[in-house]
């Protein structure tokens, strides 16, 4: 990805969702175009028009930290949307390329990590990477997801399942939401690792076959994915309402494990019991298939 375009895009989106009023400025008359002007932004930021519309042009590279920090206060951006931005100034000088790990991304998870997850015997936990692949999965993470295990030559990738399965829009009740946070990670993703191909490619495959996919692309958001509740409606359980935790991999920077768990007492930890009594009626993965699902649709 072009660095210099991925930072205009990002600065611009960010300026377009700032209004004057939420900026402490005065509104007079109307505004061709909304959110704030670069003159606005960097009398905030306080710096010349010039040196601001320069870096929004994509010019990061030797920027300080200092200025960097004053365009993000200027224009209210969040911890992810920060430390995104701080990532393309590091790949716009180039300091980025020295975090990068040097080493080929591997399509699995080590045994030694399967062996970790199997021993979570009450909770869904699995394991994916950056680009949204679940890699590796405990017995009852399978279960929980095991919509998306429907192809077994690659492994379930929870964008296109989002976005290419109809399954997906029962999966998650409130689908829009759980298809901005998928766009969101892969953004950020992008933002870490800008010469990923496998993500080039990802990418690539759902802006041409998802229109919903290609609009949130392009509106530049990002998060951080690290807890929170999610909702759920699994085929054979009904809804689940569980609170999750993501913690990075320190060995496998890419790789993050995410443990689900429900609220104690609450109809959310019944069906997971429910769930549990099921999943272990099926050892293999692939006869999860055989239980209820609908046909798979791909849209």
């Amino acid at each position: 990805m072009d660095n210099r375009s991925e930072v205009r895009a990002f600065l611009t989106s960010r300026r377009a969702k700032i209004t004057p009023g939420q900026a402490g400025l005065p509104v007079a008359g109307q505004r061709r175009v909304p959110g704030l002007r670069r003159s606005e932004v960097a009398a905030l930021a306080e710096m010349s028009v010039e040196y601001y519309a320069k870096l929004e042009r994509g010019h990061l590279a030797g920027a300080s930290v200092a200025v960097l920090d004053a365009i993000a206060r200027a224009l209210h951006l969040d911890d992810a949307e920060r430390a995104h931005l701080l990532r393309l100034a590091h790949e716009a000088d180039g300091s980025n390329a020295i975090l990068r790990r040097r080493r080929p991304k591997q399509p699995t998870a080590r045994p030694s990590l399967q062996w970790m997850l199997d021993t979570i015997t009450t909770a869904p936990a699995i394991i994916g990477n950056n680009r949204s692949d679940l890699l590796a999965a405990n017995h009852l993470g399978r279960a929980m997801y095991c919509d998306l295990y429907v192809d077994p030559t690659e492994p379930p990738n929870f964008a296109r399942f989002t976005f290419l399965d109809s399954a997906a829009h029962r999966f998650f009740p409130d689908w829009d939401l759980a298809a901005d946070m998928c766009v969101a990670n892969l953004r950020t993703a992008a933002g870490k690792d800008p010469r990923d191909k496998g993500l080039h490619d990802l990418v690539g495959e759902l802006s041409t076959r998802s229109d919903d996919f290609r609009h949130r692309w392009g509106a530049h958001n990002v998060r951080t994915h690290g807890t929170g509740v999610k909702h759920f409606h699994h085929h054979i359980v009904g809804a689940l309402t569980l609170a999750y935790e993501s913690m990075d991999l320190r060995a496998e920077p890419d790789l993050s494990m995410t443990i689900y768990t429900a609220e104690p007492g609450s109809p959310s930890e019944d069906a997971l019991r429910l769930l549990t009594s099921w999943a272990a009626t099926h050892e293999h993965t692939d006869r999860f298939q055989d239980t209820g699902r609908p046909p798979v649709e791909h849209t």
